[in-house]
Protein backbone atom coordinates (compact mmCIF):
# COMPACT_ATOMS: atom_id res chain seq x y z
CA UNK A 1 0.00 0.00 0.00
CA UNK A 2 2.75 2.45 0.91
CA UNK A 3 4.64 1.62 -2.31
CA UNK A 4 1.46 2.69 -4.06
CA UNK A 5 1.63 6.02 -2.21
CA UNK A 6 5.20 6.50 -3.44
CA UNK A 7 4.22 5.65 -7.01
CA UNK A 8 1.36 8.14 -6.86
CA UNK A 9 3.78 10.74 -5.54
CA UNK A 10 6.14 10.04 -8.43
CA UNK A 11 3.20 10.47 -10.81
CA UNK A 12 2.44 13.83 -9.19
CA UNK A 13 6.03 14.91 -9.75
CA UNK A 14 5.77 13.64 -13.31
CA UNK A 15 2.65 15.72 -13.79
CA UNK A 16 4.61 18.76 -12.60
CA UNK A 17 7.55 18.28 -15.01
CA UNK A 18 5.67 16.42 -17.73
CA UNK A 19 4.71 19.52 -19.74
CA UNK A 20 8.39 20.50 -19.79
CA UNK A 21 9.30 17.19 -21.45
CA UNK A 22 6.77 17.74 -24.24
CA UNK A 23 8.27 21.15 -25.01
CA UNK A 24 11.38 20.83 -27.16
CA UNK A 25 13.26 23.63 -25.42
CA UNK A 26 12.06 22.29 -22.13
CA UNK A 27 13.62 18.90 -22.83
CA UNK A 28 16.91 20.50 -23.76
CA UNK A 29 16.81 22.64 -20.60
CA UNK A 30 16.13 19.54 -18.52
CA UNK A 31 19.09 17.71 -20.07
CA UNK A 32 21.35 20.72 -19.48
CA UNK A 33 20.13 20.98 -15.88
CA UNK A 34 20.83 17.32 -15.15
CA UNK A 35 24.28 17.53 -16.76
CA UNK A 36 25.12 20.62 -14.74
CA UNK A 37 24.06 18.94 -11.51
CA UNK A 38 25.96 15.76 -12.40
CA UNK A 39 29.17 17.74 -12.91
CA UNK A 40 28.90 18.97 -9.31
CA UNK A 41 27.42 15.93 -7.57
CA UNK A 42 28.65 16.71 -4.06
CA UNK A 43 27.51 20.32 -4.20
CA UNK A 44 24.12 19.28 -5.57
CA UNK A 45 23.71 16.67 -2.82
CA UNK A 46 24.62 19.13 -0.08
CA UNK A 47 22.21 21.69 -1.50
CA UNK A 48 19.29 19.22 -1.39
CA UNK A 49 20.25 17.77 2.01
CA UNK A 50 17.95 20.24 3.73
CA UNK A 51 15.04 19.13 1.51
CA UNK A 52 15.81 15.46 2.25
CA UNK A 53 15.87 16.11 5.99
CA UNK A 54 12.79 18.32 5.83
CA UNK A 55 10.71 15.86 3.81
CA UNK A 56 11.84 12.94 5.96
CA UNK A 57 11.02 14.95 9.10
CA UNK A 58 7.53 15.76 7.81
CA UNK A 59 6.71 12.10 7.13
CA UNK A 60 8.40 10.73 10.28
CA UNK A 61 6.93 13.27 12.69
CA UNK A 62 3.47 13.00 11.15
CA UNK A 63 3.69 9.18 11.33
CA UNK A 64 4.66 9.16 15.02
CA UNK A 65 2.14 11.89 15.83
CA UNK A 66 -0.63 10.08 13.96
CA UNK A 67 0.26 6.78 15.64
CA UNK A 68 0.30 8.23 19.16
CA UNK A 69 -2.94 10.16 18.73
CA UNK A 70 -4.65 7.22 17.01
CA UNK A 71 -3.71 4.94 19.90
CA UNK A 72 -5.24 7.40 22.35
CA UNK A 73 -8.39 7.67 20.23
CA UNK A 74 -8.66 3.88 20.01
CA UNK A 75 -8.44 3.64 23.80
CA UNK A 76 -11.33 6.10 24.10
CA UNK A 77 -13.32 4.32 21.37
CA UNK A 78 -13.01 1.09 23.36
CA UNK A 79 -15.07 2.80 26.05
CA UNK A 80 -17.81 3.10 23.42
CA UNK A 81 -19.07 6.20 21.61
CA UNK A 82 -22.66 5.24 22.55
CA UNK A 83 -21.81 4.38 26.15
CA UNK A 84 -22.39 6.38 29.30
CA UNK A 85 -20.25 5.45 32.29
CA UNK A 86 -21.52 6.22 35.79
CA UNK A 87 -19.08 5.74 38.65
CA UNK A 88 -19.09 5.96 42.40
CA UNK A 89 -16.73 8.64 43.72
CA UNK A 90 -15.64 8.82 47.35
CA UNK A 91 -16.50 12.26 48.75
CA UNK A 92 -13.74 14.38 50.33
CA UNK A 93 -12.90 13.57 53.95
CA UNK A 94 -13.76 17.11 54.99
CA UNK A 95 -17.35 16.83 53.77
CA UNK A 96 -20.20 17.52 56.16
CA UNK A 97 -20.84 13.83 56.68
CA UNK A 98 -17.26 12.79 57.30
CA UNK A 99 -16.63 11.06 60.59
CA UNK A 100 -20.27 10.27 61.35
CA UNK A 101 -19.79 6.57 60.71
CA UNK A 102 -16.94 4.15 60.88
CA UNK A 103 -18.13 2.80 57.52
CA UNK A 104 -17.90 5.16 54.53
CA UNK A 105 -21.22 4.81 52.69
CA UNK A 106 -21.38 6.45 49.27
CA UNK A 107 -21.83 5.92 45.55
CA UNK A 108 -24.31 4.17 43.32
CA UNK A 109 -27.08 2.12 44.87
CA UNK A 110 -29.39 -0.62 43.66
CA UNK A 111 -32.16 1.99 43.68
CA UNK A 112 -30.19 4.06 41.14
CA UNK A 113 -29.76 0.96 39.01
CA UNK A 114 -33.52 0.33 39.10
CA UNK A 115 -34.16 3.89 37.90
CA UNK A 116 -31.72 3.33 35.02
CA UNK A 117 -33.71 0.18 34.17
CA UNK A 118 -36.77 2.37 33.50
CA UNK A 119 -34.83 4.02 30.65
CA UNK A 120 -33.92 0.55 29.37
CA UNK A 121 -37.58 -0.45 29.33
CA UNK A 122 -38.37 2.70 27.33
CA UNK A 123 -35.86 1.70 24.65
CA UNK A 124 -33.42 4.57 25.23
CA UNK A 125 -30.86 2.24 26.82
CA UNK A 126 -30.16 -1.13 25.23
CA UNK A 127 -27.73 -2.61 27.77
CA UNK A 128 -26.58 -2.02 31.35
CA UNK A 129 -23.49 -3.54 32.96
CA UNK A 130 -23.15 -3.18 36.76
CA UNK A 131 -19.77 -3.58 38.46
CA UNK A 132 -18.30 -3.78 41.94
CA UNK A 133 -14.59 -2.96 42.10
CA UNK A 134 -12.42 -3.13 45.22
CA UNK A 135 -8.78 -3.91 46.16
CA UNK A 136 -8.15 -7.54 46.98
CA UNK A 137 -5.23 -9.83 47.78
CA UNK A 138 -5.03 -12.92 45.59
CA UNK A 139 -3.14 -16.03 46.66
CA UNK A 140 -1.93 -19.16 44.92
CA UNK A 141 0.15 -21.51 47.13
CA UNK A 142 3.05 -19.32 48.36
CA UNK A 143 2.48 -16.60 45.75
CA UNK A 144 0.52 -13.42 46.43
CA UNK A 145 -0.68 -10.63 44.14
CA UNK A 146 -2.45 -7.41 45.09
CA UNK A 147 -4.93 -6.27 42.47
CA UNK A 148 -8.63 -5.57 42.08
CA UNK A 149 -11.62 -7.86 42.28
CA UNK A 150 -14.25 -6.90 39.71
CA UNK A 151 -17.72 -8.32 40.19
CA UNK A 152 -19.67 -7.97 36.94
CA UNK A 153 -21.87 -9.76 34.41
CA UNK A 154 -21.29 -11.54 31.10
CA UNK A 155 -22.29 -8.37 29.19
CA UNK A 156 -19.04 -6.73 30.32
CA UNK A 157 -17.13 -8.63 27.62
CA UNK A 158 -19.55 -7.48 24.91
CA UNK A 159 -19.51 -3.83 25.88
CA UNK A 160 -15.73 -3.62 26.32
CA UNK A 161 -14.55 -5.96 23.52
CA UNK A 162 -12.48 -8.13 25.87
CA UNK A 163 -9.41 -9.75 24.23
CA UNK A 164 -9.10 -13.32 25.56
CA UNK A 165 -5.78 -15.13 25.60
CA UNK A 166 -7.04 -18.41 27.13
CA UNK A 167 -10.37 -19.94 28.06
CA UNK A 168 -13.59 -17.94 28.19
CA UNK A 169 -15.20 -14.98 29.92
CA UNK A 170 -18.11 -15.08 32.34
CA UNK A 171 -21.45 -16.47 31.15
CA UNK A 172 -25.01 -15.72 32.37
CA UNK A 173 -25.26 -19.18 33.96
CA UNK A 174 -22.20 -18.42 36.10
CA UNK A 175 -24.09 -15.55 37.68
CA UNK A 176 -27.38 -17.45 37.93
CA UNK A 177 -25.71 -20.43 39.65
CA UNK A 178 -23.45 -18.27 41.86
CA UNK A 179 -20.38 -20.05 40.53
CA UNK A 180 -16.93 -19.49 42.08
CA UNK A 181 -15.21 -18.83 38.75
CA UNK A 182 -12.68 -16.13 37.84
CA UNK A 183 -11.13 -14.57 34.73
CA UNK A 184 -7.61 -13.21 35.30
CA UNK A 185 -5.97 -10.12 33.92
CA UNK A 186 -2.66 -10.76 32.15
CA UNK A 187 -0.46 -9.49 34.99
CA UNK A 188 -2.39 -11.44 37.63
CA UNK A 189 -1.89 -14.64 35.59
CA UNK A 190 1.85 -13.95 35.29
CA UNK A 191 2.16 -13.24 39.01
CA UNK A 192 0.23 -16.25 40.33
CA UNK A 193 0.86 -18.79 37.56
CA UNK A 194 4.30 -17.89 36.18
CA UNK A 195 5.22 -21.35 34.90
CA UNK A 196 1.92 -23.17 34.37
CA UNK A 197 -1.36 -22.98 32.52
CA UNK A 198 -3.84 -21.32 34.92
CA UNK A 199 -6.99 -22.78 33.32
CA UNK A 200 -8.76 -25.11 35.74
CA UNK A 201 -6.44 -24.14 38.62
CA UNK A 202 -7.68 -22.41 41.77
CA UNK A 203 -6.69 -19.22 43.53
CA UNK A 204 -7.86 -17.70 46.77
CA UNK A 205 -9.83 -14.45 46.95
CA UNK A 206 -10.71 -13.52 50.49
CA UNK A 207 -11.60 -16.76 52.25
CA UNK A 208 -12.91 -18.58 49.14
CA UNK A 209 -11.41 -20.71 46.40
CA UNK A 210 -12.08 -19.66 42.81
CA UNK A 211 -11.55 -21.69 39.62
CA UNK A 212 -9.79 -19.94 36.76
CA UNK A 213 -11.84 -20.18 33.55
CA UNK A 214 -10.05 -17.58 31.41
CA UNK A 215 -7.08 -15.26 31.00
CA UNK A 216 -7.19 -11.91 29.21
CA UNK A 217 -4.59 -10.52 26.84
CA UNK A 218 -2.63 -7.49 27.99
CA UNK A 219 -4.72 -4.31 27.70
CA UNK A 220 -3.36 -0.78 27.35
CA UNK A 221 -4.17 1.35 30.43
CA UNK A 222 -6.55 4.20 29.58
CA UNK A 223 -7.52 7.37 31.36
CA UNK A 224 -9.88 6.84 34.22
CA UNK A 225 -13.38 7.76 33.13
CA UNK A 226 -14.04 9.42 36.41
CA UNK A 227 -10.77 11.16 37.04
CA UNK A 228 -7.32 11.76 35.68
CA UNK A 229 -5.56 8.54 36.65
CA UNK A 230 -4.88 5.70 34.25
CA UNK A 231 -6.80 2.49 34.91
CA UNK A 232 -4.71 -0.67 34.52
CA UNK A 233 -7.03 -3.57 33.70
CA UNK A 234 -4.20 -6.12 33.73
CA UNK A 235 -4.33 -6.27 37.55
CA UNK A 236 -8.03 -7.23 37.65
CA UNK A 237 -9.80 -10.50 38.42
CA UNK A 238 -13.35 -10.76 37.04
CA UNK A 239 -15.94 -12.75 39.00
CA UNK A 240 -19.76 -13.05 38.78
CA UNK A 241 -21.49 -10.14 40.53
CA UNK A 242 -23.93 -12.36 42.44
CA UNK A 243 -21.12 -14.54 43.78
CA UNK A 244 -19.12 -11.43 44.64
CA UNK A 245 -21.96 -10.01 46.76
CA UNK A 246 -22.51 -13.38 48.39
CA UNK A 247 -18.89 -13.87 49.48
CA UNK A 248 -17.75 -10.31 50.20
CA UNK A 249 -20.99 -8.72 51.42
CA UNK A 250 -21.80 -5.03 51.16
CA UNK A 251 -18.96 -3.71 53.34
CA UNK A 252 -15.38 -4.01 52.12
CA UNK A 253 -12.49 -3.70 54.58
CA UNK A 254 -8.99 -2.99 53.24
CA UNK A 255 -5.70 -1.64 54.47
CA UNK A 256 -4.52 1.74 53.21
CA UNK A 257 -1.64 3.93 54.44
CA UNK A 258 -1.09 1.76 57.52
CA UNK A 259 -4.75 1.82 58.65
CA UNK A 260 -7.92 -0.15 58.03
CA UNK A 261 -10.75 1.43 56.09
CA UNK A 262 -14.28 0.15 55.65
CA UNK A 263 -16.48 1.17 52.76
CA UNK A 264 -19.98 0.28 51.67
CA UNK A 265 -20.49 0.78 47.96
CA UNK A 266 -23.31 -1.19 46.41
CA UNK A 267 -22.16 -0.56 42.82
CA UNK A 268 -18.81 0.92 41.82
CA UNK A 269 -19.75 1.50 38.18
CA UNK A 270 -22.60 1.10 35.74
CA UNK A 271 -21.98 1.24 31.99
CA UNK A 272 -25.04 1.99 29.89
CA UNK A 273 -25.29 1.61 26.10
CA UNK A 274 -27.57 4.13 24.39
CA UNK A 275 -29.63 2.99 21.40
CA UNK A 276 -28.68 5.97 19.19
CA UNK A 277 -25.55 8.10 19.19
CA UNK A 278 -27.73 11.22 18.80
CA UNK A 279 -29.37 10.42 22.14
CA UNK A 280 -26.14 10.03 24.12
CA UNK A 281 -25.94 13.58 25.49
CA UNK A 282 -29.64 13.89 26.32
CA UNK A 283 -29.56 10.50 28.04
CA UNK A 284 -26.50 11.65 29.97
CA UNK A 285 -28.48 14.60 31.26
CA UNK A 286 -31.31 12.26 32.30
CA UNK A 287 -28.81 10.12 34.20
CA UNK A 288 -27.48 13.21 35.99
CA UNK A 289 -31.01 14.24 36.96
CA UNK A 290 -31.62 10.77 38.44
CA UNK A 291 -28.39 11.00 40.45
CA UNK A 292 -29.26 14.50 41.70
CA UNK A 293 -31.29 12.73 44.42
CA UNK A 294 -27.98 12.04 46.19
CA UNK A 295 -27.39 14.56 48.97
CA UNK A 296 -23.68 14.81 48.15
CA UNK A 297 -21.41 14.51 45.13
CA UNK A 298 -20.55 10.82 45.30
CA UNK A 299 -21.08 9.90 41.64
CA UNK A 300 -19.57 10.96 38.31
CA UNK A 301 -21.04 10.66 34.81
CA UNK A 302 -18.63 10.27 31.93
CA UNK A 303 -19.58 10.41 28.24
CA UNK A 304 -16.78 8.91 26.10
CA UNK A 305 -18.30 10.61 23.03
CA UNK A 306 -17.33 14.00 24.46
CA UNK A 307 -13.83 12.74 25.20
CA UNK A 308 -13.57 11.30 21.68
CA UNK A 309 -14.57 14.54 19.98
CA UNK A 310 -12.22 16.53 22.20
CA UNK A 311 -9.36 14.12 21.49
CA UNK A 312 -10.00 14.30 17.73
CA UNK A 313 -9.87 18.09 17.87
CA UNK A 314 -6.62 17.88 19.85
CA UNK A 315 -5.27 15.46 17.25
CA UNK A 316 -5.93 17.91 14.43
CA UNK A 317 -4.22 20.72 16.30
CA UNK A 318 -1.27 18.51 17.25
CA UNK A 319 -0.72 17.22 13.72
CA UNK A 320 -1.04 20.75 12.35
CA UNK A 321 1.67 21.89 14.75
CA UNK A 322 3.92 19.00 13.72
CA UNK A 323 3.38 19.81 10.05
CA UNK A 324 4.25 23.46 10.67
CA UNK A 325 7.44 22.57 12.56
CA UNK A 326 8.52 20.07 9.93
CA UNK A 327 7.63 22.52 7.16
CA UNK A 328 10.10 25.01 8.59
CA UNK A 329 12.93 22.61 7.77
CA UNK A 330 11.68 22.49 4.18
CA UNK A 331 11.86 26.27 3.99
CA UNK A 332 15.38 26.20 5.45
CA UNK A 333 16.31 23.64 2.80
CA UNK A 334 14.86 25.91 0.12
CA UNK A 335 16.98 28.81 1.37
CA UNK A 336 20.05 26.59 1.06
CA UNK A 337 19.16 25.76 -2.52
CA UNK A 338 18.65 29.45 -3.33
CA UNK A 339 22.07 30.29 -1.93
CA UNK A 340 23.72 27.58 -4.01
CA UNK A 341 21.80 28.66 -7.11
CA UNK A 342 22.90 32.30 -6.66
CA UNK A 343 26.50 31.13 -6.36
CA UNK A 344 25.99 28.99 -9.48
CA UNK A 345 24.70 31.99 -11.43
CA UNK A 346 27.86 33.93 -10.57
CA UNK A 347 30.04 30.94 -11.44
CA UNK A 348 28.34 30.40 -14.82
CA UNK A 349 28.04 34.01 -15.86
CA UNK A 350 30.25 33.50 -18.92
CA UNK A 351 28.20 30.45 -19.98
CA UNK A 352 25.04 32.54 -19.73
CA UNK A 353 26.64 35.23 -21.91
CA UNK A 354 27.59 32.68 -24.58
CA UNK A 355 24.08 31.24 -24.65
CA UNK A 356 22.56 34.70 -24.96
CA UNK A 357 24.99 35.54 -27.77
CA UNK A 358 23.94 32.38 -29.63
CA UNK A 359 20.28 33.41 -29.52
CA UNK A 360 18.95 32.11 -26.21
CA UNK A 361 16.17 34.30 -24.83
CA UNK A 362 15.74 35.36 -21.25
CA UNK A 363 12.90 32.89 -20.75
CA UNK A 364 15.25 30.08 -21.88
CA UNK A 365 17.81 31.06 -19.24
CA UNK A 366 15.06 31.34 -16.64
CA UNK A 367 13.70 27.92 -17.56
CA UNK A 368 17.14 26.28 -17.36
CA UNK A 369 17.91 27.48 -13.84
CA UNK A 370 14.34 26.96 -12.66
CA UNK A 371 14.41 23.35 -13.88
CA UNK A 372 17.70 22.80 -12.06
CA UNK A 373 16.11 23.97 -8.81
CA UNK A 374 12.97 21.85 -9.31
CA UNK A 375 15.02 18.75 -10.21
CA UNK A 376 17.05 19.14 -7.02
CA UNK A 377 14.05 19.61 -4.76
CA UNK A 378 12.09 16.81 -6.49
CA UNK A 379 14.94 14.33 -6.02
CA UNK A 380 15.37 15.56 -2.47
CA UNK A 381 11.64 15.06 -1.87
CA UNK A 382 11.76 11.49 -3.16
CA UNK A 383 14.85 10.61 -1.10
CA UNK A 384 13.32 12.28 1.97
CA UNK A 385 10.13 10.27 1.49
CA UNK A 386 12.10 7.04 1.39
CA UNK A 387 14.04 8.01 4.53
CA UNK A 388 10.84 9.06 6.31
CA UNK A 389 9.13 5.75 5.51
CA UNK A 390 12.26 3.88 6.58
CA UNK A 391 12.28 5.55 10.00
CA UNK A 392 8.50 5.18 10.42
CA UNK A 393 8.60 1.44 9.75
CA UNK A 394 11.99 0.42 11.16
CA UNK A 395 12.44 2.55 14.29
CA UNK A 396 9.29 1.42 16.24
CA UNK A 397 10.00 -2.35 16.11
CA UNK A 398 13.73 -1.73 16.68
CA UNK A 399 13.03 0.43 19.75
CA UNK A 400 10.57 -2.18 21.05
CA UNK A 401 13.10 -4.97 20.60
CA UNK A 402 16.20 -3.16 21.88
CA UNK A 403 14.90 -0.98 24.71
CA UNK A 404 11.27 -2.00 25.21
CA UNK A 405 10.02 1.43 24.09
CA UNK A 406 6.54 1.62 22.62
CA UNK A 407 6.63 4.05 19.68
CA UNK A 408 3.38 3.79 17.71
CA UNK A 409 3.64 5.01 14.11
CA UNK A 410 0.99 5.18 11.43
CA UNK A 411 1.82 6.33 7.91
CA UNK A 412 -0.96 7.96 5.90
CA UNK A 413 -1.05 9.14 2.31
CA UNK A 414 -1.61 12.84 3.02
CA UNK A 415 1.84 13.67 4.52
CA UNK A 416 3.56 11.91 1.59
CA UNK A 417 1.57 13.84 -0.98
CA UNK A 418 2.06 17.13 0.85
CA UNK A 419 5.80 16.57 1.29
CA UNK A 420 6.33 15.82 -2.40
CA UNK A 421 4.17 18.69 -3.59
CA UNK A 422 5.79 21.13 -1.17
CA UNK A 423 9.22 19.96 -2.39
CA UNK A 424 8.28 20.99 -5.95
CA UNK A 425 6.78 24.28 -4.73
CA UNK A 426 9.95 25.03 -2.74
CA UNK A 427 12.03 24.39 -5.88
CA UNK A 428 9.93 26.81 -7.90
CA UNK A 429 9.70 29.41 -5.14
CA UNK A 430 13.36 29.49 -4.15
CA UNK A 431 14.69 28.86 -7.67
CA UNK A 432 12.75 31.68 -9.25
CA UNK A 433 14.91 34.54 -7.96
CA UNK A 434 18.27 32.99 -9.00
CA UNK A 435 16.75 32.16 -12.39
CA UNK A 436 15.56 35.75 -12.73
CA UNK A 437 19.01 37.05 -11.79
CA UNK A 438 20.58 34.82 -14.42
CA UNK A 439 18.12 35.90 -17.12
CA UNK A 440 18.62 39.61 -16.40
CA UNK A 441 22.40 39.53 -16.89
CA UNK A 442 23.63 41.77 -19.70
CA UNK A 443 25.03 39.49 -22.47
CA UNK A 444 28.04 41.72 -23.19
CA UNK A 445 28.96 42.08 -19.53
CA UNK A 446 28.48 38.33 -19.07
CA UNK A 447 30.88 37.55 -21.93
CA UNK A 448 33.50 39.83 -20.42
CA UNK A 449 33.16 38.12 -17.00
CA UNK A 450 36.11 36.04 -15.84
Amino acid sequence: MYLLYILVGILLLGAAVGPVLYWDKGRRSLVLAIRSLWLHKMRAFLSVLGIIIGTGAVITLMAFGEGSMQEALDAIRKLGATNIIVRSVKPPENSATAGRSRVAIYGLTQDDYDHFAVLQQGGTITRMVPMRIFPQEMRRLHLMFTGRAVGTTAAYAEINDIPLALGRFLRPEDEENHENVAVLGSRVAQGLFPFEDPLGKTLKLGQSEWVVIGVLKSRTPVGDTGGSMAEDYNNDVYIPLTTCNEHFGSVITYRQAGSFQREQVQLSQVTLTVSDIDKVRTTGELIKSILSRHYRDDTAVSVPLDKLEHAEAEKRRFLGLLAMIAGISLVVGGIGIMNIMLATVTERTREIGIRRALGAKRRDITMQFLIEAVVQTSLGGLLGTLFGLFFAFVVPPAAEWLWGWHLPAQVTALPIFLALIVAVVVGVGFGLYPAYRAAMLDPIEALRHE
